[in-house]
């Protein structure tokens, strides 16, 4: 199964990223997954499923360590390719 994740971490800060979206950029960066995209209002990345939890639960953890006051994430189901 695959999945997509997007998610934002608040409290916002237009004029530098806060410590907490720092934080959860690069545990999505870093993790097994592909189709990753990074912006300033919201972060996308696909994976296989226990790669896309995994990243959450690390994704969870790590924000919200780092003063993150609110993450709102949606987890998706998507197609796989037909080889």
């Amino acid at each position: 199964m695959r999945l997509r994740v997007e998610f934002t971490t608040e409290p916002f800060d237009l004029d530098e990223a806060p410590p907490h979206a720092v934080v959860a950029r690069e545990v999505i960066q870093g993790a097994e997954l592909d189709a990753v995209d990074v912006g300033p209002f919201g972060n996308t990345a696909e994976g296989g499923a226990d790669e896309v939890l995994i990243a959450v639960d690390s994704l969870l953890r790590q924000a919200l360590a780092s003063g993150a006051t609110r993450v709102s994430l949606q987890v998706n189901v998507i197609e796989e390719e037909v080889r």
